[in-house]
């Protein structure tokens, strides 16, 4: 009995962690995960890694086929579309209503400044992961431990969307500028014009990215 107390304990830090890696794009749509090798890289028995797995089949981003394995999801048109409607409803009213002094303004400036330098590196996988810091930013200027929850699992769903690309800077190159001048108007006292120009942006992130998912 206490194994599984401590199994089903430490079970929801584990998805947090793999979550975390999807979120990176460290784990790829389709890819099979081997149960050797995340219950080394993570510490933890393979009983406590099932149950994370389970955690992550139910919430979609990780599927579960009989005989083969635990492999990570691959979003559909549907879900993409989902995806991006949540977070234009979101990250674009935690920004009109967003304190131009909040911490997670300093977050977001942080993630541009990375960002830049990613890109003259050309490394747009780094440029990818800056960028989901700074929506995450954006959406923790609502001050909602809840809401930061839920959108840790957008994340980690929008980031396969990413993957599905088969040029990353196509998807990232365009946006970190656009990044930046949203972080100015707001620093600026300006957050509905800042919100206006995300939902802009949010609506042409979307178009690139079902453009590429109807390729595949």
């Amino acid at each position: 009995m206490a194994e599984q107390d401590t199994t089903s304990a430490l079970a929801p830090r584990l998805a947090d962690s793999i979550r975390d890696k999807l979120i990176s794009g460290e784990l790829k749509p389709g890819q099979r995960l081997s149960e050797a090798a995340l219950s080394t890289d993570l510490d933890v028995s393979r009983n406590s890694l099932r149950e994370a797995f389970r955690l992550l089949t139910k919430e979609g981003l990780l599927r579960h086929e009989p005989n083969r394995g635990v492999f990570v999801a691959t979003p559909s048109m549907a879900s993409i579309i989902d995806i991006y409607r949540i977070r234009k409803i979101i990250e674009c009213q935690a920004l009109a209503k967003a304190y131009p002094k909040h911490p997670a303004v300093a977050r977001m400036r942080g993630a541009v400044e990375s960002a830049r330098k990613a890109s003259e590196n050309s490394d747009w996988a780094a440029v990818g992961s800056q960028n989901m810091v700074f929506h995450a930013s954006i959406v923790d200027l609502a001050d909602s431990q809840r809401l930061s929850g839920f959108y840790a699992q957008i994340a980690a769903e929008l980031r396969l969307s990413f993957g599905l690309l088969a040029n990353p800077e196509l998807l990232h190159a365009p946006y970190v500028e656009m990044n930046f001048a949203i972080l100015e108007t707001l620093e600026a006292g300006r957050a509905e014009e800042a919100a206006a120009a995300l939902e802009t942006y949010l609506a042409q992130s979307e178009r690139t990215v079902l453009a590429a998912f109807g390729r595949l």
